[in-house]
C-alpha cells in the first residue's frame, strides 16, 4: 500500500472543477466511441457478415465487439508506460485522437456486400485500435483526477470520471434515436447506422481542444522534478514481487467482479430485452437509457460514501448483492418485457386500456434496469478511487491500467458474448447469468479475505 505523510497540493475547487470536467469530457467521448458499436451490434451484424445465419452473425459481431476488449490490456501496459515516463496529459491526448480515428474509420467501412471477407477483418482491426486507445485513457483520466484531489474526497471526485463510461452508453443511445426517428427506420437500417460513428469525430475535436490546455498532473510534475520517475514503469509494476502481488490482488479481488457487475447490468440487460425478451431494438434502447440517466447519480453517491466508509465495503458488498439478485432481476425483465400483443391481449381480457397495461410494464422494466444501474454504480464509483490509492505515483498509470482492463475488458467485456452464447447453447434464458454470478461470488470470496483499505491513505 502506497503511503505518505505529505499531502499533495491540491488546486483550488475552480480549478479541480476544470480539472474534473476537461478529463471527464474526453473520457466520456471515448467510451461513445468504444460503446457505439455495442449498441448497434443487432444492426451492424446484417452488414458485415453473411445474412444466412442471424444468430451466428450476431455472435461474430459480439465477438468482434469483445476484440476491442481483449486487446484493452495490451493499451493499458503501452500508454501507461508512456504516461509514467512523459506525462498523463499527452498521452490521454494521444489516446483520444487513435480512438476518434478509428470510430469515424468504421462509419466508412465499406459492408460485406462490397468487399467481401476484408469487410469483418478491417472491422476487427478498427475495433483493436479502439480497444488499444481506450486501455491508455481511463487509466490516464482517473490519474489525471485522482493526483489533483484532497484525500478525504478522493470517492468523490474521481466518481465524476466513473459516470463518463455509462455516460458514454447513454450519449450513444441518445444520438442513435435521434438519427433514427430523424431519417426513419428503413433508412437507418441501410445507411443511417454510420452516421452515430461519423459524428463522433466533432465530439473528439472539441475534446481535443478543451485537454490540450490543460495542464500536468501537480503529482506528476513534482516527481519529474525530483528525479524520482520510474526508469521502466513495466519492469517494476509487474515484475516487483509486492506490486506485482497488489496488481493480481486488485484484479482478481476488486474489478474482474466489478466489471461483469458493469456489462451485466447495462450492456448484457440491453441484449437480453431484445434477443431474450423480443422486445423492439428501439424500445429497449429507450427503457435502458431513462435507467441510465435515474442511476447515474448512483456513482456520486456512492464514491463519496465510500470516503466514508471506505472503498472496501461498498465495492464488495455491490458485487455480492448483484450474486444473489441477478436471477431474480432477469426473471422480472422477462416476465414485463413479455410481447406488447400478449400484453394488449391481457388487458383487453380484464377491462384495462392497452396504454395502461403497456405503460406498466414499461414502468417495472425500468424499475428493475434503475436497480441493475444501482448495483453498477455501487461497484464502479469508488474503484478509480481505490486504484489510483494503492500504487506510487511513479508507476500509478501503469499498474492500476492493467488490473482495470483485465477486469473490465477482459473478464467484463466478454461477459455479452459468453451469456448470449450460453443462452444459445442452453435454451435456457437465464444460462447466460452463470457467468457473471460465478465470476462475481468468485471475486467478493478473494476480495473479503486480501483487499486492504485504501480511502485514508495518502497518495505518494
Amino acid at each position: 500500500m502506497s503511503s505518505s505523510h505529505a499531502s499533495p497540493s491540491t488546486p483550488d475547487k475552480r480549478t479541480l472543477w476544470k480539472v474534473i470536467s476537461a478529463s471527464s469530457a474526453g473520457t466520456l467521448i471515448e467510451w461513445y466511441d468504444f460503446f457505439v458499436y455495442g449498441a448497434l451490434a443487432t444492426i451492424i451484424a446484417g452488414h458485415f457478415f453473411p445474412k444466412d445465419n442471424p444468430t451466428a452473425g450476431l455472435l461474430l459481431t459480439l465477438a468482434t465487439f469483445a476484440t476491442g476488449f481483449v486487446v484493452r490490456p495490451f493499451g493499458a501496459i503501452v500508454f501507461g508506460h508512456i504516461g509514467d515516463l512523459v506525462g498523463r496529459k499527452y498521452t490521454f491526448l494521444l489516446t483520444l485522437l487513435l480512438m476518434g480515428g478509428a470510430t469515424f474509420a468504421i462509419g466508412l467501412l465499406p459492408d460485406y456486400e462490397t468487399i467481401g471477407i476484408a469487410a469483418p477483418i478491417c472491422l476487427v482491426l478498427l475495433r483493436l485500435v479502439q480497444g488499444l486507445a481506450l486501455g491508455g485513457e481511463y487509466g490516464g483520466a482517473a490519474t489525471y483526477v485522482a493526483e489533483h484531489t484532497p484525500q478525504n474526497h478522493r470517492g468523490f471526485y474521481t466518481s465524476f470520471i466513473q459516470i463518463t463510461a455509462t455516460g458514454g452508453l447513454l450519449l450513444a443511445i441518445v444520438v442513435i434515436l435521434a438519427i433514427r426517428n430523424l431519417i426513419g427506420v428503413e433508412s437507418f437500417n441501410d445507411w443511417g447506422w454510420r452516421l452515430p460513428f461519423l459524428v463522433s469525430i466533432f465530439l473528439v475535436g472539441l475534446s481535443y481542444y478543451i485537454r490540450i490546455k490543460m495542464e500536468e498532473s501537480p503529482l506528476f510534475a513534482k516527481a519529474k522534478a525530483a528525479g524520482k520517475l520510474a526508469v521502466n514503469p513495466i519492469k517494476e509494476s509487474f515484475l516487483n514481487p509486492a506490486n506485482r502481488r497488489l496488481v493480481l490482488i486488485s484484479l482478481f479481488g476488486a474489478t474482474a467482479g466489478q466489471g461483469v457487475v458493469w456489462y451485466t447490468g447495462q450492456f448484457y440487460a440491453m441484449y437480453f430485452l431484445q434477443t431474450v425478451s423480443k422486445v423492439p431494438y428501439e424500445t429497449a434502447l429507450l427503457l435502458v437509457a431513462i435507467a441510465l440517466v435515474l442511476g447515474t447519480p448512483g456513482f456520486v453517491l456512492f464514491g463519496s460514501l465510500s470516503d466514508k466508509i471506505g472503498r472496501k465495503p461498498v465495492i464488495l458488498g455491490g458485487m455480492a448483492l448483484a450474486a444473489i439478485l441477478y436471477i431474480p432481476l432477469f426473471a422480472g425483465l422477462q416476465h414485463f418485457a413479455a410481447p406488447l400483443n400478449e400484453i394488449i391481449a391481457t388487458a383487453r381480457a380484464n377491462g384495462v386500456s392497452e396504454f395502461s397495461a403497456a405503460m406498466f410494464n414499461y414502468i417495472m422494466i425500468v424499475a428493475i434496469l434503475f436497480v441493475l444501474v444501482s448495483l453498477v454504480a455501487m461497484t464502479y464509483g469508488p474503484i478509480a478511487a481505490f486504484l489510483v490509492e494503492i500504487f506510487p505515483t511513479r508507476i500509478r498509470y501503469t499498474s492500476m491500467s492493467l488490473p482495470y482492463h483485465v477486469g473490465n475488458g477482459i473478464f467484463g467485456g466478454l461477459t455479452p458474448l459468453i451469456a448470449t452464447s450460453l443462452v444459445a447453447q442452453f435454451g435456457n434464458p437465464y444460462a447466460g447469468l452463470a457467468y457473471p454470478i460465478t465470476i462475481a461470488v468468485a471475486t467478493t470470496v478473494i476480495g473479503a479475505i486480501y483487499l486492504k483499505e485504501s480511502h485514508k491513505a495518502e497518495m505518494e
